[in-house]
């Protein structure tokens, strides 16, 4: 799939706040925890509990919520296809880390184990 320019403009201004009930659904609708999912968000942001919180509440954008985060060294180790994208093949920075954390999303709700979510085995 083509990501145009339109596609990336609204993937930056689209809120977190507003994904991220959906996050949290998909993942406790396959048995997966909430605090699950704040330690994914931890590890690929570095933002705890309650600055995701905080981010939330101000209703960050996803451009403003990446450029406040300290992207996990990691993050290149996540691959794949989400969404009909291979995330390798995403050249726009802000839609590449949404799409990290989506795909971790979906590798959580899909009951993939801990480690290998977070890249550490």
């Amino acid at each position: 799939m083509v990501i145009t320019p339109e596609h990336n403009e609204r993937i930056a201004k689209m809120t977190f706040a507003s994904v991220y009930p959906h996050y949290v659904a998909k993942v406790e609708r396959k048995g997966r925890t909430k605090e699950e999912l704040h330690q994914v968000i931890e590890w690929l942001t570095g933002f705890d509990e309650k600055k995701t919180r905080e981010l939330i509440d101000e209703k960050a954008t996803f451009a403003t919520f990446f450029k406040k985060a300290k992207l996990n060294p990691n993050a290149k180790l996540i691959t794949g296809v989400i969404c009909g994208y291979r995330i390798e093949e995403i050249d726009n920075p802000i839609t590449k880390k949404v799409r990290y954390l989506d795909k971790l999303v979906d590798e959580l709700a899909k009951g993939k184990k801990m480690e290998k979510i977070l890249r550490t085995a």
